[in-house]
C-alpha cells in the first residue's frame, strides 16, 4: 500500500502539487511512504501516528513580520481565495491562505502583541497562538512531523513540539504547556475588502521564491476522498473537506456548520458550561463567549458588507472581532471564544470522535 507524502517535499521546489492514490484507510499504524521515524523522546499523544511529512525541519519556512500592502495595491487574489484576518484594536491586516499554504506559520511581534499564526493545509485549521510562554518570548518554525495530518509546530526558544488540534506542548520541555490563544474570522478576500477597505494585507514579497498564485496541493481541498495520511473511517455522514466551525474546550468540541447560518442568522449557545453567541451567513461564522453582564442581551443580525455584523438592545453595534463601533460600549470588545478555528470537518472527529454538533 503506498500514500503520497512526497507533496510536502515539492512544494519546496515545484509549483505543480503531487497526485497519487492515498485514500485507502489503514487503521493501525499509518505506512508513512518512506518518511523517517521521529525520535525516541516522550510525547503525550500516541507516538506511532507521528510522522515526518518529508521536507524536514523548517523545510517549509515560518515567516516573521511579513511585509504587508495596501488592500487597494493587492493583485494576486481574487474574491473566492480565503483570508484570516487580524486586528490590534484599530488597525487590520488580512493573511491569505495562498500565504499561509506555503509557509504555515506567519510569527508577528509588530502589530502590538506577540502572536503566531499557526495553520495548517492539510487540516484547513488556524488559529492564533501568543509566543510568550513563561515570561519567555520565541517564535514558531514548523517542524516537518505531523500527527492526524495536523501540523507539528515547535518553539525556538526550547525546540518543543506543539500540537495545533491537540491544543498543547506535546514534546520536549514544554510538554502539556497549552497556548494562550487567539480566535481569527475566517472569510472570502472579496468580503474581507468590502469590511475593511483601509485595510493591510500580507505581501508576496516574502523573501522566499515561492509561487502563490498556484495551490500547492492539486485537488486536496475538494476532493473529499483524498488524504496525505490515511484516516479511520468517518461516522458521520458529512464531507470530509466541508469547512466547518468548531468551538474546542479541554478535550471537548462543539461543531456548527454554514447551513445552521443560512440567509445570515445569530446563534446564542452553551458549551461545556460557556455561554456564546454566534454570528453567520454562507461567508463567515464568529463566535463569542458571553459573560453575566451580557449573557440576557438580545443581539439582531445587522451585517449589510461592512464591519458591522450585529447590534445589541442597548443600542451598541459590533464589529466581526466583536469591537463596539458605536453606542454606549464603544470601544469595548466582546470576548472572542476561548479556541475556536474552522477547519475540514474530517480533522474535528480525527481529533475529537464525540464532538457535538449544533442542530
Amino acid at each position: 500500500m503506498k500514500y503520497v507524502n512526497a507533496i510536502l517535499c515539492l512544494i519546496l521546489f515545484t509549483s505543480l502539487a503531487c497526485s497519487g492514490d492515498s485514500n485507502d484507510i489503514q487503521n493501525d499504524i499509518p505506512d508513512t511512504g518512506g518518511a523517517q521515524p521521529v525520535d525516541e523522546s516522550i510525547w503525550l499523544i500516541d507516538k506511532r501516528l507521528v510522522v515526518d511529512g518529508g521536507p524536514g525541519k523548517d523545510g517549509i519556512p515560518a515567516l516573521t513580520n511579513p511585509e504587508t500592502i495596501s488592500a487597494e495595491s493587492i493583485a494576486y487574489l481574487q474574491d473566492q481565495d480565503l483570508v484570516i484576518g487580524i486586528t490590534n484594536g484599530t488597525n487590520q491586516i488580512a493573511v491569505p491562505h495562498k500565504i499561509l499554504d506555503w509557509h504555515e506559520i506567519i510569527n508577528m511581534d509588530n502589530f502590538g502583541t506577540t502572536l503566531a499564526i499557526v495553520y495548517c493545509p492539510l487540516t484547513g485549521t488556524g488559529i492564533g497562538w501568543n509566543t510568550t510562554i513563561n515570561g519567555q518570548t520565541t517564535t514558531f518554525g514548523v517542524s516537518g512531523l505531523l500527527y492526524k495530518n495536523n501540523i507539528i509546530p515547535y518553539d525556538r526558544a526550547t525546540d518543543s513540539n506543539w500540537s495545533q488540534l491537540e491544543l498543547q506542548c506535546i514534546n520536549g520541555e514544554l510538554a502539556g504547556t497549552i497556548p494562550e490563544t487567539t480566535v481569527f474570522p475566517e472569510l472570502t478576500w472579496g468580503l474581507w475588502k468590502k469590511l475593511f477597505p483601509d485595510s493591510r494585507v500580507v505581501s508576496t514579497n516574502t523573501g522566499f521564491s515561492r509561487q502563490y498564485s498556484i495551490y500547492p496541493y492539486g485537488d486536496y481541498k475538494s476532493n473529499n476522498d483524498r488524504f496525505i495520511y490515511p484516516i479511520p473511517p468517518l461516522t458521520n455522514n458529512i464531507p470530509s473537506k466541508e469547512r466547518v466551525y468548531t468551538i474546542y474546550s479541554g478535550d471537548k468540541a462543539k461543531v456548527y456548520r454554514f447551513q445552521n447560518f443560512e440567509n445570515g442568522k445569530i446563534i446564542k449557545d452553551a458549551f461545556d458550561g460557556r455561554d456564546y453567541i454566534l454570528i453567520g451567513n454562507s461567508e463567515f461564522i464568529m463566535s463569542f463567549e458571553l459573560n453575566e453582564t451580557n449573557k440576557d442581551l438580545d443581539f439582531s443580525y445587522e451585517f449589510n458588507n461592512t464591519e458591522v455584523i450585529m447590534k445589541d438592545e442597548q443600542n451598541n453595534v459590533w464589529s466581526i472581532f466583536g469591537k463596539a463601533v458605536s453606542g454606549p460600549k464603544k470601544g469595548q470588545f466582546l470576548k472572542t471564544s476561548h479556541t475556536a478555528m474552522m477547519g475540514y470537518y474530517f480533522s474535528v472527529e480525527s481529533f475529537y470522535p464525540e464532538a457535538e454538533f449544533y442542530n
